[in-house]
């Protein structure tokens, strides 16, 4: 697979060296090279869709990722990676819903997450044996969800330290919790500010030589071209599982949307062939994208805190990527995509409605379910992306249940974070600390 830069489309490099690098020199985002030479739709959809989701993931990310992985390495990957199930549910007649939460993080990061920690562990393991690899440090700004299967999915792993910077008091307790206990070869720093001051001093992390090289910093968020890629199957897995209660009529699929990699990476699903005959982007009050695909100028700002925490950005670090999709051609982007926000009142109101239908949903999940109410048309069938477990959240935890083990456990052990000023400088010392402790 050819890899490009949103700034220089004329840009070529291998997905090898878009892995090792991060994000392009140019500051621009890597997205695959879409058409003649780069990606094109598959012709063997149909049979793709009758596979099993693990070797359908298997054999899709093998087509993009061969040579530079072979077959059964890709493979293996995803076997190690994608080790949960996708679930799919009826909510009523013409809606569903596709739970992508039953990972070890309780989340729908973790497809993205723990294939990239496959990808990353076997490059370093190439380039010890050339002998040209030191530790990796991972470094991740979250707004709640990415932070968990982050450190899930590299603790302990061998040649790699964390470091997670979170929003102090904008995450739910339990989400904080699973970010910031497990000590060992993570640290986790709760942020005085919101997530845009997290996602900006990350950036300027990457962008200091004296950090990026030495401490051989590796980023986890979703501007990962490897995340990217591994969330591309579920939207597969959405056509396949949905197919039987849409009986043959159009399928809409709403994304919740923050930093909007989930969304992207359902455009290129749908580049790919997946049959998914309309993506509904779907935000909170942080209406960035809704504004401007209302046909307002493009206008990131200071994020509004909400429910649904995870996709409290103002300045979604993706979008560059979808542009990039279309060319730059507003017009042809508004005419492909539907839209629309919830704010907390129209969340609170939802998640009473799924209620009432029997089932109970994530904050996020709400948000999608609304949007989608008010996108879809006669003659289709919905589907909202649950992606965060309900227990998760004060708003949709059933008291009287018990939490699910993962948080249970998270729950009882000690909280181990600490604070950071929101500024690049603070985290230069907070990140050469680490890398001195880690290395003695």
């Amino acid at each position: 697979m050819l890899v490009t830069s949103t700034r220089d489309p004329g840009m070529r490099v291998s997905f090898v060296e878009a892995a090792e690098r991060n994000a392009p020199a140019d500051g621009g985002l890597y997205l695959p090279v879409l058409g003649p030479g780069g990606l094109e739709p598959f012709a063997d959809v149909e049979e793709l869709l009758a596979l099993p989701f693990r070797p359908r993931s298997a054999e899709i990310l093998s087509r993009l990722l061969t040579p530079e992985f072979a077959r059964g390495e890709v493979a293996a990957m995803v076997e190690s990676a994608l080790d949960f199930p996708v679930v799919h549910r009826e909510v009523r007649s013409g809606l569903s819903v596709l739970e992508l939460f039953h990972g070890p993080s309780l989340s729908f990061k973790d497809f993205g997450v723990r294939f990239l920690a496959q990808v990353l562990s076997r490059l370093r393991e190439r380039a010890v044996v050339g002998g040209e690899s030191g530790p990796r440090t991972v470094l991740t700004a979250t707004s709640g969800d990415t932070g968990a299967a982050v450190v899930h999915a590299f603790h302990r792993l061998p040649g790699f330290g964390v470091v997670v910077l979170y929003p102090a008091g904008r995450i739910s307790p339990l989400q904080e919790r699973q970010i910031a206990t497990l000590g060992g070869n993570v640290a986790a720093f709760a942020v005085e500010g919101a997530f845009d001051d997290c996602q900006s001093m990350v950036k300027s992390a990457f962008a200091d030589p004296e950090l990026a090289r030495p401490l051989g910093l590796v980023s986890a968020n979703s501007i990962h071209l490897a995340r990217l890629l591994a969330q591309v199957t579920y939207y597969f897995e959405a056509a396949a599982q949905a197919a039987p209660a849409a009986g043959g009529r159009p399928l809409v699929v709403a994304v919740p949307s923050g930093n909007f990699g989930n969304l992207c990476a359902g455009l290129l699903a749908q580049r790919l062939g997946a049959p998914i005959a309309a993506l509904v982007a779907a935000t909170n009050a942080n209406r960035t994208v809704p504004d401007f695909l209302d046909g307002r100028p493009f206008a990131p700002r200071a994020s509004v805190v909400t429910l649904s925490n995870a996709m409290d950005v103002g300045a979604p670090n993706n979008w560059p990527r979808i542009e990039s999709l279309f060319a730059g051609d507003a017009a042809a982007l508004r005419a492909r995509l539907r839209w629309g926000s919830a704010d907390d009142a129209a969340t609170r109101a939802a998640l009473g409605e799924l209620e009432e239908y029997g089932y109970r949903a994530d904050p996020h999940g709400a948000v999608a379910f609304e949007v989608l109410g008010r996108n879809l048309r006669a003659g289709e069938h919905g589907l909202f992306l649950a992606t965060a477990h309900p227990a998760k959240f004060e708003t949709t935890r059933n008291a009287a249940e018990a939490l699910p083990p993962a948080l249970a456990e998270a729950a009882a052990r000690p909280l181990l974070s600490r604070q950071l000023a929101a500024d690049p400088a603070a985290l230069r010392v907070a990140l050469l600390d680490f890398a001195a402790r880690s290395r003695s």
